[in-house]
């Protein structure tokens, strides 16, 4: 059969339009509901305006404010913690989904000289025992030492122990004060209906595949496998191959019109009839949001070449520490470097790059400024002030 063809503008209003960044981010906000339809939000501890997890939502709904997850995971519990590529919150629903995750992490742990291989188990029992008795604790409870050289990465044993505990899921995250994590047995953290539910590895599998697949609509089978990480290569295969009759081959346009094959939901013909035009607002995105994390997709999609550099020395940046993307309706304009004064309550513009043959026009510098207003609101900031040429 010829593979339906998918061109770039529709490609770019599905993808927009799967990840929450299609209609005007305003309304009634329900949290639960914007990390169930992302699948997952990434945790970061920078904080250079707001954290990542908290813009991630807020760019769905900009009526979301900070609070709202704390709340979703320490009093709803209808959030958890675990690791997809990255740390992540993921709906509890999930969870009977996740076991297998649990286990591949324990392993992974296990036989990584990062992590730092399996803990002991003496300490392993007393870690356990001290929550048991007093409640969550933090890594702050424990006062183990480093044996030999402080080299880079290297962690005290009990912090060793207690992340270990965590991606096996003997803990789990009870809440944070601030962005610090307080631990607590799973058994209490996750509800026993979820937590008891036994599902087979290969419906775990199936099941991850499908719902990596229903959140971008269409991808390579490496694209599915990234958008969680909880499966390899081989299973991600061998699901295609076992629902090779339900999914749909396409080929996706590139910004450059070259075309990519790949599969699709089977539902795609209706997606892309009843997918609506992005907004037309001008938003700042997260350097972590889902829908710009895998680069070389958002290249080829978009044309946009974007690259993090908070890691690279600063002699070495080409634009900055922390530089967010602008996306304005289904392009991206350029990018920019803002950083939070909050002694002075106010949101610094450092840096300003349209991208190339984007005019700056007074309507776009109009809707960036409504932009960075509301963006200072997020952090509880009253002001912005450009620091450098508009």
């Amino acid at each position: 059969m010829t593979a339906l063809r998918i061109s770039n503008r529709d490609a770019r209003h599905l993808w927009l339009a799967a990840h929450g960044l299609a209609a005007t981010p305003t309304g009634q906000v329900d949290p639960i509901s914007l990390v169930r339809n992302l699948g997952f939000v990434q945790l970061d501890t920078i904080q250079v305006v707001a954290r990542a997890h908290h813009h991630i939502l807020w760019s769905r709904n900009q009526n979301y404010r900070e609070p709202m997850l704390d709340t979703l995971l320490a009093k709803d519990r209808s959030v958890f913690e675990h690791f997809t590529h990255d740390a992540s919150v993921l709906p509890m629903e999930f969870l009977p989904m996740w076991q297998r995750q649990f286990r591949r992490m324990k392993e992974k742990t296990e036989r990584s000289s990062w992590y730092g291989g399996k803990p002991s188990a003496d300490l392993r029992d007393a870690i356990k025992r001290r929550i048991a008795d007093e409640g969550p604790l933090s890594t702050h409870a424990f006062d183990t030492k480093i044996e030999g050289p402080k080299e880079m990465w290297r962690r005290p044993p009990h912090k060793q122990a207690l992340d270990y505990m965590w991606y096996s899921g003997e803990l789990a995250t009870s809440h944070r004060d601030g962005f610090t994590k307080y631990y607590d047995l799973s058994d209490r953290v996750f509800p026993a209906e979820l937590r008891d539910q036994k599902m087979a590895d290969r419906d775990q599998i199936d099941w991850l595949c499908w719902a990596a697949l229903d959140r971008i609509g269409s991808g390579t089978l490496g694209e599915v496998r990234k958008f969680w990480d909880a499966v390899d290569v081989k299973e991600v295969s061998k699901w295609a191959a076992r629902e090779a009759k339900a999914l749909i081959s396409v080929e996706v346009q590139s910004a450059d019109g070259r075309w990519t094959k790949a599969i699709a939901c089977p539902d795609i013909e209706t997606r892309l009839q009843n997918c609506p035009a992005p907004t037309s607002r001008l938003r700042i995105l997260n350097p972590f949001d889902p829908a710009i994390r895998d680069r070389t997709r958002l290249k080829r999609l978009f044309g946009f070449d974007y690259t993090v550099e908070m890691f690279v020395p600063a002699q070495k940046r080409q634009w900055g520490y922390y530089v967010f993307p602008l996306l304005e309706g289904s392009r991206f304009v350029g990018r920019i470097e803002a950083k939070a004064d909050r002694s002075s309550g106010t949101l610094n513009v450092l840096n300003y790059w349209p991208e190339p043959k984007v005019a700056h026009t007074a309507k776009r510098a109009e809707k960036l400024d409504a932009e960075l207003s509301r963006f200072s609101r997020l952090a509880g900031l009253d002001s912005v002030i450009w620091l450098c040429a508009r």
